[in-house]
């Protein structure tokens, strides 16, 4: 079920305590250690211990913080052990889409974030 191959990405948010929560119970990161940034907000670590996600908190800075990703459409994850992730997620109680790519042995789950950002889950078989 470990996300890799991303170094990170940033996010701002309205809702940092919402987010986060998010990106811990259904995708399994954790919240770890930041640099000393004078913008509030959290990094979020992978399981092999690196920073993935570096959220800002729109809210506490007094930043406007539009929904969606704007001109970003998602952000992708290589993933392992599918039917795990599925039944996670599941459990989680958020909703989620899959899709086959045929030819190319790839499975995909597709999840938004609290934000209105799709994150994509790719396994390879």
């Amino acid at each position: 079920m470990p996300l890799k191959r991303i170094h990170h990405y940033n996010i701002w948010t309205a809702d940092l305590a919402g987010t986060m929560d998010f990106y811990t119970r259904v995708l399994g990161l954790v919240q770890g250690e930041r640099p000393p940034i004078p913008t509030p907000g959290a990094w979020m670590y992978d399981p092999s211990g690196e920073p993935v996600l570096h959220i800002y908190d729109g809210a506490e800075a007094g930043r406007e913080v539009p929904y969606g990703g704007g001109a970003l459409d998602h952000v992708a994850f290589e993933a392992e052990d599918f039917e795990d992730m599925e039944e996670h997620i599941k459990a989680t109680g958020v909703a989620y889409k899959i899709n086959i790519v045929e030819g190319i042995g790839l499975r995909q789950i597709f999840v938004d974030d609290p934000n209105g950002i799709t994150i994509e889950l790719n396994f390879s078989e």
